[in-house]
């Protein structure tokens, strides 16, 4: 579980924070789901866990495709992705291969990769954020529960929340259509 960053962090269970966390992303989540409203584009969930997110991503964007991209698959067959939108392994590899496949294709990515080691969440957002950057449309929203910077992205200010840090950003370009 990624540290929290919240107020009072030191003074708060684990299950409390769990809750916190679970209760500010699904918030987040919620915000971008009425700010890519009546655009077309795919979903992309970056690090499907556990599967849960993956599962709330479906009930929020019924008709669209989310592409999915994890190391490993440890979830039941009931939240495993179809087999052609789901990537396993290397980011750094899988990323660059749907990029070739399906080219900017997103309106929406979710990046859940953060882990107590603060100093390994910022090296792997620094590469990690090009490769979703390839991917999505201009206009689109990425959602992170780490600080990710790109050149082309300007952050958007999420609704304030004092029990865990989420971050948002649009990508900049002009809109096709």
């Amino acid at each position: 579980m990624a540290a929290e960053t919240g107020a009072g962090a030191e003074s708060r269970s684990l299950l409390d924070r769990m809750i916190d966390r679970m209760t500010v992303q699904r918030d987040a989540l919620a915000w971008a789901e009425r700010i890519v409203a009546g655009h077309d584009g795919l979903v992309l969930e970056v690090g499907l866990g556990k599967g849960r997110t993956f599962d709330h991503l479906r009930h929020l964007f019924p008709p669209r495709d989310i592409l999915v991209f994890d190391m490993w698959v440890r979830v039941p067959p009931e939240l495993t992705p179809d087999e052609d939108r789901l990537f396993v392994g290397d980011f750094q590899e899988t990323m660059p291969a749907a990029a070739d496949r399906f080219g900017r294709c997103a309106r929406l990515a979710h990046a859940d990769f953060g882990s107590t080691d603060r100093n390994h969440d910022a090296a792997q957002a620094a590469w990690l954020a090009p490769l979703i950057d390839a991917l999505m449309l201009p206009g689109g929203v990425v959602l992170s529960d780490r600080p990710l910077d790109h050149p082309n992205w300007t952050r958007l200010p999420l609704p304030p929340d004092e029990r865990w840090t989420y971050h948002a950003w649009r990508v900049d370009g002009k809109e096709e259509g």
